[in-house]
């Protein structure tokens, strides 16, 4: 009776072992999903842009000028944020899969990944609600300040920003799934 109970108990901490090392591999693949989102992100909108040849009629009686314009990310604050946060993101999820590695279960380090994911989930979203907002606005213009629909003119470069922007939602979606992951392990 007394052999059979240690071999239950023996059997109980192999099985919370497995179930430990299971959450940590999931957390540690999440947090290279985040790492490689942020970076490709932090990428395409810092390199972003596109230029474009475009007919200006001054007065209506003289023929168009044509002038060389260029659709920029760094023109608009909103994605200049946007990539700021996404490599920010990065570079703390490349910290923190270090730390994630190293901890041990230690509960103090554990605090820390789970204050620094909050910190990321605030960044992402703000930094992506305003690069989106923005991104819309190029999409389908505003008629009430008369600005005009930039997509039609920089296809190119409005399909690269909407690439990051979504990258960086996603990116974000994971932090998400971080925070709730950190949140349970903690004792």
């Amino acid at each position: 009776m007394e052999q059979e109970r240690k071999n239950m108990n023996i059997m109980e901490m192999e099985k919370g072992k497995k179930e430990k090392g299971s959450k940590k591999g999931m957390e540690l693949t999440l947090r290279v999903l985040a790492l490689v989102l942020t970076m490709a992100a932090a990428i395409i909108l810092g390199v972003s842009k596109q230029t474009k040849i475009v007919s200006i009629k001054l007065i209506p009686t003289l023929p168009p000028l044509d002038v060389s314009t260029t659709a920029k990310s760094s023109y608009l604050s909103a994605f200049v944020y946007n990539m700021s946060t996404n490599a920010i993101a990065c570079g703390y999820t490349a910290i923190s899969i270090v730390i994630l590695l190293m901890s041990k279960g230690r509960r103090n380090l554990l605090m820390l990944l789970l204050l620094g994911d909050l910190l990321m989930v605030a960044l992402q979203f703000s930094s992506t609600g305003a690069a989106g907002a923005i991104g819309l606005m190029g999409l389908q213009g505003n008629k009430h300040v008369m600005w005009k629909k930039v997509c039609g003119v920089f296809g190119k470069f409005c399909h690269q920003n909407a690439v990051g922007v979504a990258f960086s939602l996603v990116g974000s979606i994971v932090f998400v799934i971080l925070v709730v992951l950190d949140a349970i392990k903690l004792p």
